[in-house]
């Protein structure tokens, strides 16, 4: 999930601002992508499970 979690993100304007937000705080390059990986899955179990429904972009 780590490539999944780089290339999130590159190309996901609200996943690439926390990144930079948090590497900009000072975490480990490492940290903060495993704290991505968490918000795919996230993200990926409140599509599938809880809402039954498609994931709905939101502007950054």
């Amino acid at each position: 999930m780590t490539k999944g979690a780089i290339t999130a993100v590159r190309h996901d304007p609200q996943l690439k601002a926390y990144y930079n937000r948090k590497i900009k705080d000072g975490k480990n390059n490492m940290s903060v992508i495993n704290a991505v990986t968490n918000k795919l899955i996230l993200r990926i179990f409140a599509v599938v499970a809880k809402r039954e429904q498609p994931f709905v972009k939101l502007n950054a």
